[in-house]
């Protein structure tokens, strides 16, 4: 089933993906439906590393996928034999390794801005209003953890592995992983087992400590049940389902009063949307959220 969708959606790239996707040279872009945007990581002959190129295209990605009115749902995925192996050390040498500066605090404040952009390559996910489904399938290492920690959905196949490799290569993982996977799995004892040892966790304790919510056996098992739910979600109302998505990742980070005066700040203005008279409509006609003609957002 997936293949003939990704056929399909790989046949269609040229004319329907966002419009900077001809400049991307470690992203593939496409929409299986006008809906929803696939976001391929596109190096697979070096296992998905992440290269200074990838770093800023996902920023411009997920920025212009903000924008776009005709989205309503993300799917994030990798090209080839593994999901991601995580950043590109030899790519990153040049940076990281040998940055500008005539003394410590210039070099410093150069670290500084270098550490900010690569944060916000994984933020600007969590920022991004439309929810964010990631397939992981194969290796999830370094960076890859700090990108999915940022989704708001994990799915992955049966054979795949989660690494939190940074204390492996001398550094405390600092664009994202150490911040929000104790928010995503509850345990910090486990956090910090990973984080510490940088051993591995494979899908079936990835879904037990709820790094991710479902398995699959495969790829294409997974790839397919990924664009369902995409389906699902894009079948909704947009104003529901992003608000949705700001005022649990808001809560997540606020106290419990705390999130519910700005649920009421937030639902003040968008509770008055014609969304929720078709969506009442419809239920009482017994039909699906399918059957509505939302406007775009």
């Amino acid at each position: 089933m997936w293949s003939l969708v990704t056929r399909s959606a790989v046949n269609t790239v040229r004319c329907c993906a966002v419009r900077a996707m001809s400049s991307y040279s470690s992203l593939l872009l496409s929409r299986p439906s006008p809906s929803i945007i696939h976001v391929e990581l596109n190096r697979p002959d070096k296992l998905n590393a992440m290269n200074r190129a990838f770093w800023s295209e996902m920023v411009t990605c997920f920025n212009e996928i903000s924008d776009d009115e005709e989205c309503r749902v993300v799917l994030v995925s990798g090209a080839g034999k593994v999901f991601t192996s995580g950043i590109d050390l030899v790519d990153a040498a040049s940076t990281v390794l040998q940055p500008r500066g005539d003394d410590t605090a210039r070099v410093s404040w150069n670290i500084l801005k270098i550490i900010g952009k690569y944060q916000e390559t994984f933020s600007v996910i969590e920022k991004c209003p439309k929810p964010v489904i990631v397939a992981v399938h194969g290796a999830c290492v370094g960076g890859g953890v700090d990108l999915i920690t940022a989704c708001d959905i994990r799915l992955c196949t049966q054979d795949a592995w989660f690494q939190v490799k940074e204390v492996d290569i001398g550094l405390a993982a600092d664009v994202g992983t150490l911040q929000r996977l104790p928010k995503v799995i509850g345990s910090r004892s486990l956090v910090n087992e990973l984080a510490l040892t940088a051993r591995k966790m494979y899908a079936d304790e990835a879904r037990d400590c709820g790094l991710v919510s479902r398995v699959f056996v495969d790829k294409e098992a997974m790839m397919a049940a990924a664009l369902e739910m995409a389906g699902q979600i894009s079948a909704r109302s947009p104003v529901a389902v992003q608000g949705t998505k700001v005022n649990l990742v808001y809560s997540r980070d606020h106290s419990v009063q705390e999130g519910l005066t700005y649920m009421a700040a937030w639902n003040m203005s968008m509770l008055q949307t014609q969304d929720v008279m078709k969506s009442a409509q419809a239920a009482m006609e017994k039909k699906g959220p399918e059957s509505i003609t939302f406007s775009k957002l």
